[in-house]
């Protein structure tokens, strides 16, 4: 049996949170979604995954502090920045992940890109 890919999603609106958890298990994902950034690391050293979307704008730690652990944590995993705000793209800290979404009504392009990215 082939196992399931393990995603991560750091999201901090717990609605879209539960929501990328559920449409990502149905398209046959192993999914751990969380509200927090701080749970986020704690699950990324204790835990294997495949790829990790993460809003930007979060309290505590935001996305790109996040990125900036993760590299130093284990920097294989591929990251998809999935978020509401475009100015962010030109900043640097965001060449650290593999893709820069904007956050849509649709999840096909997240989808997609997943695909692309871990299969």
């Amino acid at each position: 049996m082939k196992k399931k890919k393990r995603i991560l999603v750091v999201e901090d609106e717990k609605n879209l949170c539960l929501l990328y958890r559920e449409e990502l298990r149905k398209e046959g994902y192993e999914v751990v979604a969380t509200t927090d950034s701080l749970r986020a690391l704690e699950l990324i050293k204790k835990r294997d995954f495949d790829l990790i979307i993460t809003d930007i704008r979060m309290p505590v730690k935001d996305g790109l502090e996040l990125i900036a652990d993760i590299m130093a944590i284990k920097r294989n995993i591929p990251v998809i920045i999935n978020t509401a705000y475009q100015s962010y793209r030109h900043d640097f800290m965001t060449w650290a992940a593999e893709a820069y979404l904007i956050k849509s009504a649709s999840l096909d392009e997240l989808k997609a890109k997943i695909k692309e990215l871990i299969g």
